[in-house]
């Protein structure tokens, strides 16, 4: 992913610490995940609205 190892990885997550603090991590790692949820639910319901237009024309 993006040519990052784990030794860029462990520096992104230690900047982070430093910048957000250990109390608002969680919070931060939480809400990111559900963005990401939410993007692919709503890539793959587009994928699906299309495919079903698609079959519909033919």
């Amino acid at each position: 992913m993006f040519g990052l190892g784990a030794p860029e990885l462990l520096l992104i997550l230690v900047i982070a610490l430093v910048v957000f603090g250990p109390g608002k991590l969680p919070t931060i790692g939480s809400a990111l995940g559900k963005s990401l949820r939410e993007f692919k639910e709503a890539v793959n319901t587009t994928d699906v609205k299309t495919d079903e237009k698609n079959s519909d024309e033919k």
